[in-house]
């Protein structure tokens, strides 16, 4: 696995990178997390054949937070990265927040996307009952309750305390700094959603506070081209706190999508360059 800073246009990146001649899966983590929240899925996709990519954004473990009064968007700095990398065409699988970034770019790029995992995420959608439905589910002073009491359910905390410890040290060391909060590019809306012809993985936790199985429901109304699945015994960590049942879905997700996008190794980037 190499690691690396990529130098982009107004910010430097963290970032790994599997390498390999497979279809490259990139990983984009939640607000609490960073590059460095994969070690459950990195063996399996790349068992399965896949060059994998993780990266942390702005402000988070390893990247800069760039300039203060410029903070750019998620998608256009994960764009700039592909760029970078030399990766015409990926699957995306955002978990949390990374699946609004996941989002924004699918709805600005959807060329460039085989397939798109979207786990555990209120997707940041800008409806009015949307944000109305959101503010039921998480009142008041939820933001300052524990962060494990937030975004792992509570069989795993019941059951795993020693991966309760480390979920938790990977979250302390998550952003260092100042944290970074980047717009979108779209306004992301029930119309934009079911303009979005990319096949599309739903994944959340049956325990999941942020994003219940009932919010899942309402976005795959507006997905065309989606499968949904809920993982058991997982709060909003799904990736984390239930790996085996989180890495099957994906796996069987993206073997079914492989090769889609139109174009296989050796395809060109939209401005005519060659991946590396």
């Amino acid at each position: 696995m190499k690691e690396g800073i990529a130098a982009l246009p107004d910010v430097r990146l963290a970032y790994w990178d599997t390498g390999g001649d497979g279809e490259a899966v990139v990983l984009l983590h939640a607000g609490t997390g960073s590059k460095a929240v994969w070690d459950y899925q990195i063996p399996a996709l790349t068992g399965a054949g896949y060059r994998v990519i993780g990266y942390s954004r702005r402000g988070h473990l390893g990247s800069d937070p760039g300039p203060e009064d410029a903070p750019g968007t998620g998608s256009g700095d994960l764009r700039a990265l592909l760029d970078h990398l030399g990766i015409a065409r990926f699957h995306a699988v955002g978990t949390a927040a990374g699946g609004i970034v996941a989002m924004d770019f699918a709805l600005s790029h959807p060329d460039r996307l085989r397939s798109l995992t979207l786990a555990c995420t209120i997707l940041g959608v800008v409806e009015e009952e949307y944000v109305a439905l959101s503010t039921r589910l998480r009142p008041p002073g939820f933001a300052e309750m524990p962060i494990d009491f937030q975004e792992l359910g509570p069989c795993y905390r019941a059951e795993n305390p020693a991966g309760v410890a480390r979920w938790l040290e990977l979250e302390h060391r998550a952003i260092p700094g100042r944290r970074v909060r980047q717009p979108t590019a779209n306004r992301i809306t029930w119309a934009a959603l079911r303009g979005l012809s990319v096949p599309c993985l739903l994944m959340t936790g049956d325990a999941d506070l942020w994003a219940p199985p009932a919010v899942q429901r309402i976005f795959a109304r507006h997905l065309a081209n989606h499968e949904a699945v809920v993982i058991r015994e997982a709060g909003h960590s799904a990736h984390w706190e239930q790996p085996e049942a989180f890495n099957d879905a994906l796996l069987g997700f993206l073997a079914r999508h492989r090769g889609d996008g139109g174009a296989g190794r050796g395809a060109g980037l939209p401005d005519g360059r060659s991946p590396d």
